[in-house]
């Protein structure tokens, strides 16, 4: 019987991993299945521009891993059994369903953090999915002149997020809420650059405020911002979480809900199990855990799909690179900023800003989704054939 690899999640992490082992595991061994809930791949590092009014093309994934040998199964992922090795679903017709595996990748990304602040989850908008944003979408464009819109979060997301919105809409007055200094992180001159961007899109920032509640016109701040900040939508943007779904399994994880994976990307509990991109708990080779971000998920996702094949074809497993090399950030189309950092994720004081840096983030995005379109590109005339087969109760046997 073939080997049973189920992917849950078609996202960065996940659609790269099933086109990698499509590529090089033989089909008369395998069997790929990936589970997503929605038909297409969501290139979620752009859903800011989809929520202001930008037209993005999504991609159909049956026609991404058309005639790869890739099984698609659009469903809602309910549950996963490690001891049994069994995923539950919810297909779209709102039928329950299982799916066993033998290897299982688990990608199911992450979502927004409302950490536990009362009204955003009933008043908030947010970019971490096509769905949210869309929402989203319809809300701004229901804003006349003089609007306003809030967006709590001075990560990268956050900061996205308000320059797309005011370069846009100029016609919104655009407020950032951060609990420090906006760009604490980056280099001094990065941080200049980052200030003017603000600047000249007149995005008013208010450092120092806690935003600790959202009701439906106003925030309110605790800091120098004042008791509360009016904000016709409110959009949050300050951490990701991850389903609870892989904590509800039995899998280790760690504080955060993140699945504890070793250097190779495989559960410390359950063998059987890997795990990418946002979901998986990764220390890096900086000792520290690899942050939720696109950059994780290609190093997550090349390591585990590159350990699953080497195990199950009986080659020694690489050890691929792990090691965060800076932040890429969009202020608007005409605009960017690229800090490189230390080993210690320290910024270093050379960074890249200007037109020349949106150039090169333009192209990460472009590159990016082009692969997740051509997942058979550079497939070998060869494919590679597994050295073990698994019998049904679990134990390796000879091929």
């Amino acid at each position: 019987m073939k080997h049973r690899i189920v992917v849950l999640g078609a996202g960065y992490a996940g659609a790269f991993a099933a086109g990698n082992l499509a590529r090089r595991l033989s089909p008369a061994d395998t069997e790929i299945t990936v589970v997503n809930a929605v038909p297409d791949f969501v290139e979620r590092m752009r859903l800011h521009q989809l929520a202001i009014g930008q037209d993005l093309t999504f991609r159909k994934l049956a026609d991404v891993f058309a005639g790869t040998g890739v099984r698609l199964r659009l469903a809602r992922v309910t549950g996963v059994d490690p001891e049994r090795r069994t995923v539950a679903v919810t297909g779209e017709d709102g039928e329950d369903g299982e799916l066993t595996y033998d290897t299982l990748l688990y990608a199911l990304g992450s979502s927004v953090a409302h950490h536990g602040v009362p009204g955003v989850a009933e008043y908030a908008f947010d970019v971490t999915g096509r769905s949210s944003a869309l929402r989203l979408r319809e809300r701004l464009a229901g804003l006349g002149e003089g609007g306003t819109v809030l967006v709590v979060g001075e990560g990268l997301t956050g900061i996205e997020t308000a320059t797309e919105f005011a370069e846009s809409r100029p016609d919104l007055s655009v407020a950032l809420a951060a609990r420090g200094e906006l760009g604490a992180w980056l280099s001094p001159k990065a941080r200049r650059h980052l200030r003017q961007a603000f600047d000249r899109l007149g995005i008013t920032v208010h450092e120092h405020t806690a935003v600790e509640a959202v009701e439906p016109t106003r925030a309110i701040a605790g800091g120098v911002a004042g008791p509360y900040i009016p904000a016709d939508v409110t959009v949050w943007s300050a951490g990701f979480a991850v389903h609870p779904i892989a904590a509800a399994s039995g899998l280790e994880v760690a504080e955060t809900g993140q699945i504890v994976v070793d250097r190779t990307m495989r559960s410390v509990s359950h063998p059987d199990v890997y795990a990418a991109g946002d979901c998986a708990y990764a220390i890096g080779e900086n000792g520290r855990p690899l942050p939720m971000s696109c950059a994780s998920a290609g190093f997550t996702n090349m390591q585990a799909t590159a350990a699953i094949i080497a195990r199950l074809t009986g080659s020694e497993v690489p050890a691929t690179g792990l090691k965060y090399y800076g932040n890429h950030i969009s202020l608007g189309r005409r605009d960017a900023i690229f800090q490189m950092v230390d080993e210690d994720v320290r910024s270093k004081s050379w960074y890249l800003g200007g037109r020349t840096a949106a150039r090169l983030k333009s192209g990460v995005l472009k590159g990016a989704g082009w692969g997740i379109a051509h997942p058979t590109f550079g497939m070998p005339k060869r494919k590679r054939r597994l050295a073990t087969a698994p019998d049904r109760a679990g134990v390796r046997v000879a091929a």
